[in-house]
C-alpha cells in the first residue's frame, strides 16, 4: 500500500492532528497569571499605577477616562498633550469636546519597546499617566506625584 493511502473501509480518526499526537489543550490554566495575554498584563499595570493617582485626585478627575490602544494613529504634527519618546507617542491627552469627556490614551506597544523588564514598563507607564494627568490638571508633575 502506498504512503498516505488508506484503504475504504478504514474509518477516519478525527481526533488527531496530522502528526497522530492528538488535540492540544492550553498550555496553563486560565486561572493562572501565565494564561493572561500581555494586553490583559498591560491593562492591569495601567490600573495598578492609576488607583493612587485616582485615590488622591478623585474630585478632579472625575471627567477623565484613561484607554489602552496598542498602536497609535498616524500622528499629525504639532498636537498638543501628546507625550513622545523620539517620533513615537507614548501617550496622548485627548481635550474633552461637547459630546466627549477628556480622555489619556496609552499606546501599549512603544511602552513595551521602551521598557527593559517589567519593573521599568511599571515605572514607565506611572510616569507617563503623572505627566498626562499632570497636563490635563494644569499643574507640575512633581506636584502630582507628592505622597
Amino acid at each position: 500500500m502506498a504512503r498516505g493511502s488508506r484503504r475504504q473501509d478504514e474509518p477516519r480518526r478525527r481526533n488527531r492532528d496530522r502528526h497522530g499526537r492528538g488535540l492540544r489543550g492550553p498550555l496553563y490554566p486560565a486561572t493562572l497569571p501565565a494564561a493572561r495575554s500581555r494586553a490583559e498584563r498591560f491593562d492591569a499595570l495601567v490600573i495598578e499605577a492609576l488607583e493612587p493617582l485616582e485615590a488622591r485626585w478623585r474630585t478632579e478627575l472625575t471627567q477623565l477616562d484613561v484607554a489602552v490602544d496598542d498602536v497609535p494613529d498616524v500622528q499629525v504634527e504639532g498636537e498638543d498633550g501628546v507625550v513622545e519618546d523620539g517620533s513615537v507617542p507614548l501617550a496622548r491627552l485627548l481635550p474633552a469636546a461637547t459630546d466627549n469627556r477628556a480622555r489619556i490614551v496609552l499606546y501599549r506597544r512603544p511602552l513595551e519597546a521602551r521598557a527593559k523588564d517589567g519593573a521599568d514598563l511599571a515605572d514607565l507607564v506611572h510616569d507617563v499617566l503623572v505627566e498626562q494627568i499632570a497636563n490635563y490638571l494644569g499643574l507640575d508633575p512633581d506636584v502630582i506625584d507628592e505622597g
